[in-house]
């Protein structure tokens, strides 16, 4: 393999004279200062290219699919605004799109407008009784408002529909968990862990942050979760979620040796290391 730093081989030159040798040595030189230039220029035209390239088609001439496809990918390049406006544009061809008013929710809440995001959530529930998704992310806007029984009330309605989606689960557990109605939650965390067994570490659900807020809640809540993995047999998922309980600061943590759920675990010297047990009174 040739590289920039090597020497040049000289015998490629034949018996060449010192005059001839140092001659074919700078062409050779330019011809790769050359080369370099031109492919950093082609990188750098190529990158922005497709950083800032303008769809092919104004949006006049667009299809609404091609609308929506354009607004799906200013989203997820975190362009909320100019997203929103390509699914408005898909909407004046379609008012009635259940998909659009939802994707146009989504991007509102990105940008913390709730309002505006759930009436346009509500719009999409009005074409589509059957839009789970849309539900859950009414429920979602209640969760941020802090109203946690209206998320509930959202959040069944979304399970009604579809009873099989682990985020909506997770979902509907985080609600029951702000009221504290911990069983419930729990119940409800099991469920989204038996549809999908990664969904509890995952930080979104659907786009939207499952938000705890004090640091007390962050904690119990972690603890939960070492219940639910530690219940399942998953010991490393489990001392995982002991250890940012004990580092968001639970108070109760010898609770371990005494709650049924651990008995599994008390065996495992990695527990007594995390959290050593309770004195023993003699």
């Amino acid at each position: 393999m040739s590289r920039l730093s090597d020497p040049i081989d000289k015998a490629r030159f034949g018996g060449a004279t010192p005059a001839k040798e140092a001659y074919m040595r700078r062409l050779w030189l330019i011809g790769i200062l050359l080369a370099l230039s031109a492919a950093l220029r082609a990188d750098n035209s190529g990158s922005s290219a497709s950083e800032s390239q303008p769809p092919s088609l104004p949006m006049s001439q667009m299809t609404v699919a091609q609308l929506e496809a354009r607004g799906d990918i200013l989203r997820m390049q975190k362009n909320y605004e100019e997203s929103i406006r390509y699914y408005n544009a898909g909407l004046q061809r379609q008012p009635k799109n259940a998909v659009l008013y939802n994707k146009i929710g989504i991007a509102e809440l990105q940008i913390g407008q709730l309002s505006s995001a759930e009436y346009h959530f509500t719009r999409a529930v009005k074409f589509d009784s059957k839009y789970a998704q849309a539900f859950n992310n009414i429920g979602v806007i209640a969760y941020m408002q802090k109203n946690y029984g209206r998320a509930v009330k959202y959040y069944k309605k979304a399970l009604a529909l579809s009873e099989a989606n682990a985020s909506i689960h997770s979902n509907l557990g985080t609600a029951w968990f702000a009221q504290n109605k911990l069983e419930r939650a729990i119940a409800e965390y099991t469920r989204a862990l038996e549809l999908d067994p990664e969904v509890l570490l995952r930080s979104t659900h659907g786009g939207v942050s499952a938000k705890i807020s004090s640091p007390e809640d962050r904690a119990k809540y972690s603890y939960v979760l070492a219940k639910l993995f530690a219940k399942r047999g998953d010991i490393e998922r489990c001392l995982e979620c002991l250890r940012k309980a004990k580092e968001e600061g639970f108070h109760n943590l010898t609770d371990v040796y005494r709650d049924e759920e651990f008995a599994t675990i008390r065996q495992d010297a990695r527990l007594a290391e995390l959290i050593p047990p309770p004195a023993v009174n003699k």
